[in-house]
């Protein structure tokens, strides 16, 4: 099968569920993000060689009911009322585009949705980073690596998908998704 298990488009889809079942929640949060009616099959993080990202709307007319499909999902869920939590997907993309590049699952609690966002977008640059040998000082912030990557010209983009919320005041729960989802046609 080889190449053709290789996805030529990508996209990014995010979504929060309330209630008083946890499995539930996670149903309604998967609805939210548009990917309740598939199967989705949890794969590590590569972002593929020549994918192309697409944006959530052109990526859905992709999916059909029962479909197995590959996603790389970040998920959350809490019952604890007010509770913050966080689902994010960062990727890094190489500018060499047959290379390929990386993509970062981060859940957390008490993150808003910058802070998580940042963090796996972060995440993602510096597995790129070390796959490409670049020397880079993870002491920094993610503003100085930013500005180093984009100066390197190695890695030509990062982005996240971030879906935050605020636990349920009466105890439902709550759970977030953040997923990128593969696309072979």
């Amino acid at each position: 099968m080889g190449k053709t298990m290789v996805p030529k488009r990508l996209f990014f889809t995010k979504g929060v569920g309330k209630h008083k079942e946890r499995l539930t929640s996670f149903e309604l949060a998967l609805r939210d993000a548009g990917i309740a009616a598939q199967n989705l099959v949890r794969v590590s993080s590569i972002f593929p060689p020549q994918a192309k990202m697409v944006p959530r709307k052109e990526g859905l007319k992709y999916l059909h009911p029962g479909e197995v499909v590959f996603a790389v999902v970040a998920e959350n869920s809490s019952r604890e009322p007010h509770r913050l939590i966080a689902s994010s997907i960062g990727v890094a993309i190489p500018s060499d585009r047959d290379m390929y590049g990386y993509l970062s699952e981060h859940h957390s609690f008490g993150e808003t949705e910058d802070q998580a966002g940042d963090y796996a977008e972060e995440l993602a640059a510096e597995m790129l980073a070390t796959t490409l040998n670049m020397d880079f000082d993870p002491d920094k912030s993610w503003d100085e690596k930013k500005e180093f990557y984009r100066i390197s010209n190695q890695i030509v983009r990062t982005a996240n998908v971030t879906q935050s919320a605020v636990g349920d005041k009466r105890g439902l729960w709550t759970t977030t998704i953040a997923a990128a989802i593969l696309i072979f046609e």
